[in-house]
């Protein structure tokens, strides 16, 4: 039988390394690279999912702490839509993926593991990328690691708020 590594998953794994607070909050204060930042805007942040269905799952969500899509400003709202539209279309040029699924968890019942902050998921999908893993081995099978999935796509998004 072969074994499949996959080490950063205890941080998910031990209940004691459970992050405190906000995850989209508490990177304000962290450096980019190690909190998986790939940019900031006016009003949104686009990260790294640091527990990913998929290499390449990046997260959006605004800056400011809200829970309720109707509650962002006009301002907050265009600003995190044109990240996602400009998130799609470098995952689309740096990844090539097969296709994009685009989401969002809005409370408990709904799947959110943050329910306190709004935001969207980004999962490129390629052709055979789920198997049986999942469903018999309760295991994900992540062909690229988080840190190389950041140093892949961070390039792109160095003029990003511009």
């Amino acid at each position: 039988m072969k074994q499949l590594w996959a080490p950063w998953r205890m941080a998910y794994i031990d209940q004691d390394s459970k992050e405190t607070g906000c995850i989209f909050c508490n990177t304000g204060v962290q450096e980019s690279r190690p909190a998986l930042v790939l940019t900031r805007t006016a009003h949104s942040i686009v990260m790294l999912n640091k527990y990913p269905y998929n290499s390449g799952h990046l997260l959006l969500a605004p800056q400011r702490h809200e829970k309720h899509l109707s509650s962002l400003s006009a301002t907050e709202y265009a600003d995190i839509n044109e990240a996602l539209r400009r998130t799609v279309d470098i995952v689309r040029h740096v990844l090539n993926p097969g296709g994009i699924n685009l989401g969002m968890n809005l409370g408990k019942c709904a799947g959110a593991g943050v329910e306190d902050h709004l935001h969207w998921h980004v999962v490129p999908r390629w052709e055979g990328d789920t198997n049986f893993m999942p469903v018999l081995g309760e295991t994900r099978v992540m062909p690229q690691h988080l840190l190389d999935s950041y140093d892949r796509l961070a390039p792109h998004f160095e003029n990003f708020s511009s």
